[in-house]
C-alpha cells in the first residue's frame, strides 16, 4: 500500500531531482527509487536511490532525506536548525551521517527538509540486544559512545551558529521540573509517583557546571552500529543547551536498557566502561551520584512523554494503537522505577 509520504515524493521526483542535482553541482541527477526508513516516529527519513551525472559527486550514491511526520512534536527542532547541530557535531568529531543540503523551498515538498549521506548499519534496539556480533566488543562500543557523548558536549556557549538554542537555563534542574510540572498539570494527569518524583527531584537537584550542547535523546536506538562497531549518533533534534551529566544520566536509565536492564549502559556494556570513555575525551571524573539523580529525571521526561503520546490518540488529535499503548503501559513501570531509585536506602548507598 503506498503511503499518502509516499506519493508526495513520487509526485515531486522531478522537482526534487532538480534541486538535487544543483546542490551536488551536477549536471542532472536520476532518483531511482525512494524507500522509507523504519523508526523516526517524530520525523520521517527517507532513502534515496540516485544516479549523479558529472560534477564532484557523479555516481551511484545512497542518500537519506529526512523531514517532519505529521506526528510531529512542538517541542522538536525544525529541521534547519537539527541541519545546523549537525554540522556542527560533525565539526567537533562526533561520528554524524555528513550533513549536505538543506532545502527550505517548501514547493518541493510542502515542507522543509534536509539531505545527508547514509551512514552504514542498523539502530534497532531489538537487534543489539538479540545479536552480540552487532557493535563489535560491546565494552569497547560503550567506551565509543562515552568519547562521543564527550565530544558533544565540547560545544558550548555562545555560538553564533547555535544562536536559536537561546540562553542556557540557570539551574538545568530546576528548569526540568517546572517544565515536567506544567507538562503534567496541562495533561490533568494525576500520578502520586510522578508528582513525588518531581518533588524530590526538586528538593535533591544538584549544581551544575557551564552549560554544554545536550543531546537529550542519547540512548539505545539513537545511534548506528555495524559488525564491527559505533557508525554515526542520530536524531538530534532535542537539543539544547544544559548539564552535561543529563545526558549521561539519560543514557543509563534503566527504561532505556531494553532487554538487558543489568547492563547499565544503555543495555550493551557496563556503566564503568561508558563513563571511562567520557572521562577520557572530558579529562575529568564522571560525578556518580549526579548522574543517579539525572536518572531518575530521565524516568520522569519518559513518563511525561509517554502521557502526552498518549492523550494525542485520547484526545482524538491522532488516532493510533502504538501511541494508546504507550501512554497505557509505559507510565507505571516509570512510576515504579522513580519510587526505587528515590528511596532513602537506596540513594544514601548511591552518595
Amino acid at each position: 500500500m503506498i503511503t499518502p509520504a509516499e506519493s508526495k515524493l513520487a509526485a515531486q521526483k522531478e522537482p526534487l531531482e532538480a534541486f538535487l542535482a544543483a546542490a551536488a553541482g551536477a549536471d542532472a541527477v536520476d532518483l531511482d527509487d525512494v524507500i522509507p526508513l523504519t523508526g523516526g516516529a517524530i520525523q520521517e527519513n527517507w532513502l534515496l536511490d540516485v544516479r549523479v551525472h558529472g560534477g564532484p559527486q557523479a555516481g551511484q550514491r545512497q542518500l537519506v532525506l529526512r523531514t517532519d511526520a505529521s506526528s510531529g512534536v512542538a517541542v522538536s527542532r525544525s529541521r534547519a536548525e537539527e541541519f545546523a547541530l549537525l554540522q556542527a557535531a560533525r565539526h567537533a568529531g562526533v561520528k554524524v551521517p555528513e550533513p549536505l543540503w538543506l532545502c527550505e523551498d517548501s514547493s518541493i515538498l510542502g515542507k522543509s527538509f534536509y539531505i545527508m549521506a547514509r551512514a552504514q548499519g542498523t539502530a534497532a534496539p531489538h537487534r543489539l540486544m538479540k545479536e552480540p556480533g552487532l557493535g563489535g566488543d560491546r565494552e569497547r562500543l560503550a567506551a565509543d559512545l562515552g568519547r562521543e557523548l564527550a565530544k558533544i558536549h565540547s560545544i558550548t556557549p555562545p555560538r553564533e551558529d547555535l544562536a536559536f538554542l537561546g540562553t542556557p537555563a540557570r539551574q538545568p534542574a530546576l528548569a526540568a521540573v517546572a517544565r515536567y510540572r506544567d507538562y503534567l498539570d496541562s495533561l490533568g494527569a494525576l500520578s502520586l509517583a510522578l508528582e513525588w518524583g518531581l518533588r524530590w527531584c526538586e528538593l535533591h537537584a544538584p549544581s551544575s557546571d557551564a552549560p554544554v550542547l545536550v543531546h537529550q535523546d542519547f540512548r539505545t536506538g539513537n545511534y548506528m552500529v555495524d559488525g564491527k562497531g559505533l557508525t554515526a549518533v542520530l536524531d538530534w533534534e532535542f537539543c539544547d543547551w544544559g548539564d552535561r551529566m543529563s545526558d549521561l544520566g539519560w543514557f543509563c536509565a534503566k527504561c532505556w536498557r531494553y532487554a538487558h536492564p543489568e547492563l547499565e549502559a544503555g543495555g550493551v556494556g557496563s556503566r564503568r566502561a561508558f563513563y571511562d570513555g567520557y572521562e577520557e575525551v572530558w579529562g575529568q571524573t564522571v560525578d556518580a551520584k549526579a548522574v543517579a539523580y539525572w536518572e531518575v529525571m530521565a524516568h520522569l521526561r519518559w513518563a511525561v512523554i509517554a502521557l502526552q503520546q498518549g492523550e494525542r490518540t485520547l484526545s482524538g488529535d491522532q488516532a493510533s494503537l502504538e501511541l494508546a499503548l504507550t501512554g497505557r503501559i509505559h507510565p507505571p513501570r516509570l512510576e515504579q522505577e522513580i519510587l526505587r531509585c528515590t528511596a532513602p536506602s537506596l540513594w544514601r548507598a548511591v552518595s
